[in-house]
């Protein structure tokens, strides 16, 4: 019998089908004591979706997919789950008072307003979308902060920084160092980039994760974008956000002190680490992940990232200095732009020059509204999808 001091939390997971989702069901199944899926959602993966439903028998599921609503709700009437569809049902169903902790895994800027939902509903948020908090990471923040809404970060990296500021919050940091695997292209130069194709850009060298951010990892806008959520999620300035490259994927980001001491958080490179310390905060659970060893790894090195071939990174951080709408504009332009790589309509190091030549056209708005950040995006959008003619 569970103790009052720690119930069972029952957990909304958006984007059960992607890669994060179906790890965090991995996690709570493997605690039953400590977990209950509440919700699950998805956009198009109605057959995972009933899957994934049939064996954790949650209290209601959303299908994003309007014209995919009959099939779900076909397969899992005879179990008595409700079944929702669109995408306005996904802001919904987090507010429902059954759900203790919402686990934002959607990819992309679809994850803003369920976000935003979750935290004026009082809920609990594990956050596996970084770009929730590069769009809009001023207003995400301060309606959590009003609200008193807890944000426990999923990334590897922010989870690393996370755990290594256990019980040292009143200590003033002098920067965070976030790591990076460095992708499938470390160490080539832009001739060698220029003729890449989607398939070699795929095939990541460390982690399993899903078509849109492998190629961001590759091009390291992934980790320019998680510079910005950086900076949100733990009140840095731009000049304290740091980034080195570390193949071995090993130790996941590093913290370093005002007297100069560091932390830094070790281990492989599993996803459900991360998933499993957002979700039990501030509990660690038992688990049978695989153990480091570190006479496997005998040499673990470091590299300066390359800025100047990966000008992905060298654009998040001018988004970030610039601060307004510019994060948004950002994400929106490498959004188009990697949809456009692997739909074979633009280059590797072209994604690039669409997403700067963006962030030099949209109306920069120095203290957007939320109404500004989605004309924003629509605006960016519109114009890449336009530029992407062009190349």
């Amino acid at each position: 019998m569970k103790s009052e001091q720690n119930p069972l939390r029952k957990i909304a997971i958006l984007g059960s089908t992607g890669s994060i989702g179906k790890q965090a069901i991995d996690v709570i199944c493997a605690h039953p004591k400590e977990f209950q899926i509440e919700v699950l959602t998805a956009q198009n993966n109605a057959d995972l979706l009933i899957e994934q439903a049939i064996l954790t028998k949650p209290n209601v599921v959303v299908i994003a997919n309007e014209k995919l609503y009959d099939k779900v709700f076909s397969a899992l009437d005879a179990y008595h789950i409700k079944v929702y569809s669109g995408e306005e049902a996904i802001s919904q169903v987090v507010e429902m008072d059954t759900v203790d902790i919402i686990l934002t895994a959607l990819v992309g800027y679809a994850g803003l307003k369920p976000t935003l939902k979750a935290i004026e509903a009082g809920k609990s948020i594990a956050l596996a979308n970084k770009e929730t908090l590069v769009v809009a990471g001023e207003l995400v923040t301060e309606r959590a902060y009003k609200k008193g809404v807890n944000i426990y970060p999923v990334d590897s990296e922010h989870s690393a920084i996370f755990q290594c500021l256990a019980g040292e919050f009143h200590n003033p940091i002098e920067k965070i160092i976030l790591t990076a695997s460095g992708g499938p292209f470390r160490g080539k130069n832009i001739s060698e980039l220029k003729n890449i194709t989607k398939e070699q850009a795929l095939k990541h060298p460390t982690w399993q994760m899903g078509g849109k951010i492998t190629i961001d990892s590759a091009s390291l806008m992934n980790k320019g974008l998680e510079v910005i959520e950086a900076k949100w999620l733990f009140n840095l300035n731009p000049s304290q956000i740091e980034v080195i490259v570390h193949p071995q994927s090993i130790i996941h980001s590093i913290v370093q002190f005002m007297d100069g001491s560091m932390k830094a958080q070790m281990g492989l490179p599993d996803m459900r680490l991360p998933i499993q310390y957002a979700l039990s905060y501030p509990n660690r659970l038992k688990s049978d992940f695989p153990r480091f060893d570190f006479f496997n790894y005998p040499q673990l090195t470091f590299e300066q990232a390359d800025l100047k071939t990966f000008k992905n990174l060298s654009l998040a951080y001018s988004a970030m200095e610039k601060g307004g709408n510019m994060p948004c504009i950002l994400n929106a332009a490498n959004e188009i732009a990697v949809e456009g790589f692997l739909n074979d309509k633009i280059g590797f190091l072209q994604m690039s020059d669409l997403i700067n030549d963006c962030m030099q056209k949209v109306h920069f708005i120095v203290k957007p509204t939320y109404y500004d950040y989605v004309e924003t995006d629509m605006e960016t959008r519109r114009l890449a999808k336009e530029a992407l003619k062009r190349f």
